[in-house]
């Protein structure tokens, strides 16, 4: 992981998929991703370095909400 959770970009990894997630929820956003990358992951279309750049990125973005 050669970057910051928050230099991770959550809409175009997504994108690459073909996925779109917005719900007018950033929280409930947040965890419908993370239930996406635990997906991909499961399915070997990311790997293990990838995933956990991911989820990084997610967990630091739902703590930064909770934080507020």
């Amino acid at each position: 992981m050669n970057s910051r959770p928050s230099d991770f970009d959550l809409k175009a990894f997504l994108h690459r998929f073909g996925l779109f997630i917005y719900t007018g929820d950033p929280q409930g956003d947040l965890l419908l991703i993370e239930d996406e990358i635990r997906e991909l992951y499961e399915m070997n279309l990311i790997d293990k370095e990838e995933f956990f750049e991911a989820m990084s990125a997610v967990r630091s973005k739902l703590k930064s909400m909770e934080d507020r």
